[in-house]
Order: structure tokens, then sequence, then C-alpha cells
């Protein structure tokens, strides 16, 4: 008998880490914070429907995703960072020693650490492979995942999945860094052991998941084990893994247009192959493009902009400083990929504003950064679209789309129409499910993200 699984909702309130006039990032910071987990990342060179609420708020801030999970018996709760890079939830085994200054030690907030013996559902798992790359290692352990269901019309049940995870007894690099130290991964990666990929063999989820994350305001969005159904949405096929990890989602980009020109790009420089390619991952910030490709870009912005803004090069950064509305001055560009799909990109999709006006004029920056070899689409250009990951059909799709409104979630075992903050039943849609998207938060799973953020100076 086919299980349905769907939502249950609840309001939290959300808390900004820093006041907003403290603790600023330069842009320099964040792409080292990027290529900290980039070193880790790149590595590997040579049912029904589950969602979690995510919140966040774009102005060229750092913003790191967690999530509130239970573990074990009796049940304990453990703050882990979502994370597309990787296939494993791993969790602290010892008590972590973190030196002062970190995110959480400025917060106040105690990181937790698993301890088997605690639980009386823990077994472990024999291996001895490293479990997360080379950040952390140390041992399997299996046990149990609490959440909450809907089962059938709207019956909200506690259920609970046998899921394997991590125990981590060696952290370094950027796992122990300011922005790093939590208790934990939340791996959603395309590999056997991430959650998205256990979820489903448990006959729990389907083999999908989607974001919304919204870019303006107050922030928001979601995050769903499911997909998300939007008319406007096109696709474009995974790549399979070549010198690429398993666990990386990679996509064969072919060609940028700027302003409707065609740039001078050999299409090879994204060619999965040889420490090349393309990888959507949302644990990065900025976005960062091959030189070949870079420079092409950069030149095609300065020569439509420069009669009406100041460029500028500021911390080795392409920046202008403009006195009305970026939109209006700067052109939109798009990046096509395999399968006739286009990611348009406003004038916001690639440019941060950094530091206060000057003379009345602000000053923005170009997000994209040059780099050899692999070209990584982070948060920048991710934002105010739907984004699938369809491990079934082996594709990732996307669609702009305002995320402060409902989204359409495809249940395919299931006919109810769910309200996130009602949880009523419509009989008018039998199917589909109807996730509203609350200003502050909505809770699934007994999930909640927790908003970390910096501000520029």
């Amino acid at each position: 008998m086919p299980v349905s699984m769907v939502y249950c909702a609840s309001l939290l309130q959300l808390e900004r880490a820093f006041p907003l006039n403290n603790h600023g990032l330069e842009l320099s910071q964040l792409r080292a914070r990027d290529r900290r987990r980039h070193a880790r990342l790149l590595q590997g060179f040579v049912g029904g429907v589950v969602g979690f609420s995510d919140h966040r708020s774009f102005r060229a801030r750092v913003i790191l995703y967690f999530t509130k999970v239970k573990l074990g018996s009796p049940p304990r709760e453990f703050n882990v960072q979502i994370d597309t890079g990787s296939d494993v939830l791993w969790n602290w085994k010892n008590k972590p020693r973190l030196p002062r200054g970190t995110l959480f030690a400025l917060m106040q907030i105690q990181l937790n650490f698993f301890d088997s013996s605690s639980s009386s559902t823990a077994g472990q798992v024999h291996c001895s492979d490293p479990i997360y790359g080379s950040g952390t290692s140390g041992y399997y352990v299996s046990d149990t995942l609490y959440f909450e269901a809907i089962l059938g019309e709207s019956l909200v049940v506690n259920s609970s999945a046998l899921i394997v995870f991590g125990c981590s007894t060696y952290q370094s690099g950027d796992l122990i860094m300011t922005d790093k130290a939590v208790d934990g991964i939340f791996g959603f990666g395309r590999g056997e052991l991430s959650i998205i990929s256990q979820l489903s063999t448990h006959g729990i989820t389907p083999r999908v998941f989607s974001h919304c994350l919204k870019g303006e305001g107050i922030g928001g969005g979601i995050l769903v084990l499911g997909e998300i159904l939007e008319p406007g949405m096109v696709y474009s096929p995974l790549v399979p893994s070549q010198n690429l990890s398993r666990s990386h989602y990679n996509l064969n980009l072919q060609s940028i247009v700027v302003n409707g020109k065609l740039l001078p790009i050999d299409p090879s420089v994204f060619a999965t192959s040889n420490g090349q390619g393309t990888i959507v991952d949302s644990g990065t910030t900025l976005v960062y493009l091959v030189a070949e490709a870079y420079d092409p870009f950069v030149s095609a912005v300065n020569v439509i902009v420069s009669p009406s803004v100041t460029p500028i090069i500021s911390e080795r950064n392409q920046c202008y400083l403009v006195s009305t509305s970026v939109s209006q001055m700067f052109p939109l560009a798009s990046f096509n990929f395999a399968g006739g799909a286009s990611m348009v990109l406003k004038p916001e999709d690639y440019l941060i504003p950094f530091g206060p006006s000057q003379g009345g004029s602000a000053m923005w920056c170009i997000g994209f950064q040059k780099v050899q070899g692999v070209t990584i689409l982070g948060d920048l250009v991710l934002k105010d679209k739907i984004f699938v990951y369809d491990l079934v059909r082996q594709r990732i799709g996307w669609a702009n789309y305002d995320c402060s409104l409902s989204v359409n979630v495809s249940v395919t075992s299931s006919k109810d129409f769910i309200n996130a903050g009602q949880l009523s039943v419509s009989s008018s849609s039998r199917d589909i499910m109807l996730f509203e998207l609350l200003p502050l938060t909505v809770m699934v799973l007994t999930m909640h993200m927790l908003l970390l953020e910096f501000k520029f100076l």
C-alpha cells in the first residue's frame, strides 16, 4: 500500500545572528570562505514529499543554511548545515573545541555532539572510510531520524526512519572556521548515503528535491524533498560523472549571452573532462567563472554601461559607481545549457551592492570571480528561482519565480491539497499540494532553519 508523505507546518521566530551594523565582511572574505569550501568540494578531480523551511536574506551577505534534526532514542536536536556538495549527514562524536570568536561562540549557542552510547537505537556501521573528504573522518552509525508526517486525509503523525550518518572524530580546515562551526552537515548530494537517497529508499520521499530562495526583503524561501511544479520550468540533463565527483550536480554549460549577443567563448572551456566542468552548488556564495568566460563577460558589460556609469576596480573586483537603478543601466545575461535550457540573469543576479553610497552614487560589483578549470554556480544566481534536482530523470530544472508566493508541489501518492499555514484540505485541487510561504518561516519535519548573516562594511 503506498504511503503518502505530506507536510506539517508551524511558525518559528527568525533571529539575526548579528546586528546589521556589525561584523561586516569584505568581498575578499567572501571569496576566501568559498575557496576554503571549494578546496574540499573539488577534491574529487584527477513516494511523497518532505519539506524544510529555508530562510535567507541577500544583500552581499554570507548566508549559512542550517536546520534542526532529531536523532537517537531519546531524540536529541542538532544544528546541521544543508549542503548539496556532501553525501552524508554527519555530527560531531566528541564535544568540539573551537577557538574563541567562532560564530556559535559569539552567538552563545552550545554545540552538541552525538554520543551513541546514550541512544538505545544506535548501532555502529563497520566501515573505515572517511565520511567527509579531507575535512572530517570517523565512522558510520545507524540510528533514528524523527519527523512529523501527514498521512491520508491530513492526519498528522509522528514518524521516523532508520538512517546511516557519520560520527566525526576529526575535523580540520573550514569546518572549524568562524562561519562553519556547526553540529554537523546535512548532505543532499547525489550519492547513495545522502539524505534524499536514504529517505527515497525507505519510500518516504521521491528521489527529487527542490528549493526556492527569496533574494530581496526579509528573505525566505523553501527547501522541499519533492518536486516543485512550475509551468515555465526548463531542464538540463545532469552530466555523467567523469573526473567530477559523483556527489556534485554537474551541468553542461554551452554559451553565455549578454544583452542578446553571444560572447566569443570556446565551448570546450566548459566541457566536463580533464578537471573542467560546471557545478551547481547552493553552499557557494558567489559565482566562479573560468577565465576564458569571465573576461569576455566583464568586457561586454563594461562596453554597454560605461557611457552611463563609472567603472572602477576595487580590491581586484570589477565595480561600478551607479547613480540610478542597476536594472535600468545594466543588461540582461543568460547562461545557456544543454537541452536548450537558458538561465536568464537580471543585473541583480550578477551584481552585488558593496559599501555605502559615495557622493550620491552606490557602488556595485560583479559577483563573478575568475578561476581556472571549474565553473561553480553559487547562491548569487540561484536566488529568486525555483530549482528542482531530479535524480530519477537525471536532470536539473529551474524557473524565475517570486519565492514569497506559494509553490505547487507534486505528490504522486497523495490527493491532499495542503496549505502550510492551516493544513486545510481542498477537493478542488486534488492533484497538487500548495505550500504557502509564510512571512517568516515554515517548519516541516519538526525542523527549522536558522539564518546567520553578515553585512558588508
